[in-house]
This record gives C-alpha cells, structure tokens and sequence, in this order.
C-alpha cells in the first residue's frame, strides 16, 4: 500500500487562488452550520496575500497537493493580552488563524495532522506553546482542540466578535 506524504510548508504566492478557493469553501460551510465566523468578509484574497507576503501563510499538503491552509503567527496576537481568563503560559507561542480545509480532503483528519506539524515546528523552535481561538459554535474544531490535548483558557475579543481561546504547552 502506498503511503501518503504530508508535509507542512510556507505558502508561496503561487498557491494563492487554491487557498483563497479552500478559505471560500471554508466560509460557505460555516455559513451553512449557521455560524456568525467569517461572514462578515474576513477572511478575504488580500488576508491571503497578506499572510503570504509576512510569511504566515502554511499549507499541508497530501502528495503534493494543497489540502489544509493556515496562518502561523510568532508571539503577536494583540487581542490576546486582553483575555477574560487566563493563559497558561507567558513565553514564545504560535498562533494558529484561519484554519480551512479543502472539501476534497474533508474528514480524513487532517487538521488532527495539521495540530500535529505545528506542535513540532514550535517544539523545534523552542517555542513553548500553541494558542488558538475560535467561534464557540464551531464544534468541529472545538472537538479537534479537546481531543488534541488543548485547555480553554478564556474568551479573546477578536475581529467583532467573542472567541473561546485555547493553549497547548508543547515544551
């Protein structure tokens, strides 16, 4: 049996219309959920060009071809130093935004995968934890953060809306 090859890379502006088609499938499916995320026209084709041009934009690919795209930021979050609650931690962290995955590859875990890459990259970095927020009515990727060992930390104010944060120690 063949065995498939995952890998996480830096988004290259190649990849932009792929990625901008998988955020669109992304928004449309939390529009069908009924969810208020990303209904507002954010995430948008320049969030994508800008997380490229800074260097934040990640895709995982599956053989070569983009299934997963992500926004990994360093330590800058400015809505996170004002969370109702309390981080578990001060030191280095990665922030992961605008999680979305190709319907084509939908349901195959892959953004178990995707959690999985990212705790390596901050664990080879040095980079003490993970943090993460999202709409506390999407109960996809609040299951995907229980059950990849993330704690609730408190709620973060972020783009007009409350969003339930999460952290990891990965260090």
């Amino acid at each position: 049996m063949n065995s498939t090859e995952i890998t996480l890379r830096k988004a290259e502006i190649e990849d932009k219309n792929i990625i901008w088609e998988i955020l669109q499938q992304a928004i449309e499916r939390r529009r069908k959920d009924g969810s208020t995320q990303w209904q507002n026209g954010y995430p948008n084709a320049d969030t994508v060009e800008s997380d490229i041009a800074k260097g934040f934009g990640y895709v995982l690919t599956v053989d070569g071809e983009v299934a997963v795209y992500a926004a990994l930021i360093l330590n800058d979050e400015p809505a996170y130093s004002n969370i109702e609650g309390a981080w578990l931690s001060n030191g280095e962290f990665v922030v992961v935004h605008r999680v979305a995955v190709d319907e084509e590859f939908a349901g195959q875990g892959l953004v178990k995968k995707l959690f999985d890459h990212i705790e390596d990259f901050a664990r080879s970095h040095d980079i003490q934890s993970v943090k993460v927020d999202t709409n506390f009515d999407n109960l996809a990727m609040l299951k995907i953060l229980e059950s990849k060992g993330y704690s609730y930390c408190g709620e973060v104010y972020l783009s007009g809306g409350v969003r339930k944060a999460f952290e990891k120690l990965v260090i």
